[in-house]
């Protein structure tokens, strides 16, 4: 069984999907910019449920977790099954072994790009993607049991608090090469960040190709397309996937004891990425 899984790993709302367009445009390098709906061929995600039904060959519960687990590991099987030398996978669950079962095998992976965001802007988006006050969203990124529920269209995927996932993914040993990327590392330098990516994945390294998928990956770009012909990965909660894109929102929108709130749950993970003085 081959290695070849590089897992495309995150908290929810913290770059994933950015980091999907880019790679769409630059394996694409096409004169014009990708459909950001054609991002989910790029990284295939890990909790698609009709991939569970197939491997199963059975009519599926998606609510029945201890199912979905016990089929995870032939789901991850067939992906590698491919014998491609890389399969990028998105993949919002953390690092963790989830009621006997790994989620993140070492046994098909061949290593990870990891993407954090400050989780003071990350709760704002989080809490417009999934329909909550903010209020409910600082509660549910700090609960150590946060998980996205099953539903027709997705499997559970075990995520934990921010600090949690976080932790999971960035800190121990790992038997395989982990790229960790901050959201606002990419934003302020996208060149040297996005240019990490590539070297990160064994593909050669050419400027204006990078420029060009940079380029046609932007915020700008992104938002054009979306209000032109709409995302199919926006929740039904959320007026718009791609709302501002930016850094340091939560200066002027999180109110203040929300902020005490994270930065007391979330301190230490904080402090060790930057996000705290």
């Amino acid at each position: 069984m081959k290695k070849s899984i590089v897992w495309m790993a995150s908290y929810p709302k913290s770059g994933n999907t950015w980091m999907r367009i880019f790679l769409a445009n630059y394996l694409a390098n096409a004169s014009e910019p990708a459909s950001i709906n054609q991002a989910h061929r790029i990284a295939l995600g890990d909790s698609i449920t009709k991939m569970y039904g197939m491997v199963a060959r059975r009519p599926i519960d998606p609510s029945d977790i201890d199912d979905m687990l016990r089929l995870r590991p032939q789901v991850l099987r067939g992906i590698v099954a491919n014998n491609a030398d890389i399969n990028l996978v998105k993949t919002h669950n953390a690092r963790v072994v989830a009621r006997g079962v790994p989620l993140i095998p070492e046994e098909v992976t061949r290593s990870a790009i990891y993407i954090l965001r400050n989780p003071l802007d990350m709760v704002l988006s989080y809490a417009r993607h999934y329909g909550m006050t903010p209020e409910e969203a600082v509660y549910t990124v700090s609960h150590p049991d946060n998980a996205n529920p099953p539903d027709a269209e997705t499997v559970t995927q075990f995520m934990g608090s921010w600090s949690d996932h976080v932790r999971s993914w960035t800190t121990g040993t790992s038997a395989y090469p982990v790229l960790v990327l901050r959201y606002e590392d990419m934003l302020a330098d996208p060149k040297a960040a996005f240019g990490q990516v590539v070297a990160h994945l064994g593909m050669p390294l050419d400027e204006d190709r990078l420029d060009r998928a940079i380029l046609f990956s932007s915020f700008k770009e992104l938002s054009a397309q979306e209000k032109k012909q709409g995302f199919i990965e926006k929740s039904e909660e959320s007026e718009r996937f791609f709302a501002k894109g930016q850094k340091d929102q939560w200066k002027t929108d999180l109110a203040p004891r929300l902020i005490k709130q994270m930065k007391h749950a979330h301190r230490k993970v904080m402090k060790k990425h930057g996000y705290l003085e």
